[in-house]
């Protein structure tokens, strides 16, 4: 395997890397579906995790379903700008999927957790991030309850890990509650719109039409 550590070419302007992070039950996933949607020049990055697809998952859509070993490996060479052991199981994203939208996109959509929003925001401080609450942890709990996927050993696992995720909310750049799913998505899109019209990001258009207008005059 091809080792791709190296040093990521600094972003244009209106490139975006965008992470959504929350505890599970918090509705991120339906949010990021969302935003997919609207966003289609934002890139969704496809993370490699170690746990088994579920019914509805495809390899390669969802993520790339590899093996412990296949994982250890790619840790080993430097494959992932962030990777950690959530619930279990492995989940990583590779350098490859940021160098590819620098390329093909106008972002990067990441749906990670929070230890890898800390990771990737300590190598890559332009990236914003975004941490979806529940409105409380009785309706994370419903949620959760509601999938009817895991067991009551998992459920309860799921419910203590997000009391622990929540303490690190001070890592994001913004807070969305999801209560009302399309009042959250409402404030999710309008954080998009604000990032991409930041001064730094649109300074080289500003320099640009000044000096169209000294040519001018």
């Amino acid at each position: 395997m091809k080792n791709p550590t190296m040093a990521l070419p600094s972003p244009p302007d209106d490139f975006l890397l965008l992470i959504i992070s929350s505890p599970s039950g918090a509705g991120k996933t339906t949010l990021c579906n969302r935003l997919r949607g609207e966003f289609p020049d934002l890139r969704f990055s496809v993370s490699h995790t170690t746990r088994a697809p579920r019914p509805t998952e495809v390899d390669g859509r969802e993520y790339h379903f590899v093996d412990d070993d296949t994982f250890q490996e790619m840790v080993r060479i430097g494959a992932f700008a962030e990777w950690a052991r959530v619930h279990d199981y492995y989940y990583g994203t590779s350098l490859q999927e940021i160098e590819l939208a620098r390329t093909r996109a106008r972002g990067v959509l990441f749906d990670i957790d929070y230890q890898g929003a800390r990771q990737i925001k300590a190598k890559l401080p332009e990236a914003v991030a975004v941490f979806i609450l529940p409105p409380s942890l009785a309706e994370l709990e419903r949620r959760l309850r509601g999938r009817g996927t895991e067991d009551e050993k998992a459920t309860r696992r799921r419910l203590k890990n997000a009391r622990g995720e929540i303490e690190h909310y001070g890592i994001f750049d913004y807070v969305v509650v999801n209560d009302d799913v399309e009042q959250a998505y409402g404030k999710l899109r309008g954080i998009v719109f604000a990032e991409r019209s930041r001064r730094y990001r649109r300074a080289s258009l500003c320099e640009a039409l000044l000096l169209e207008t000294r040519d001018k005059v």
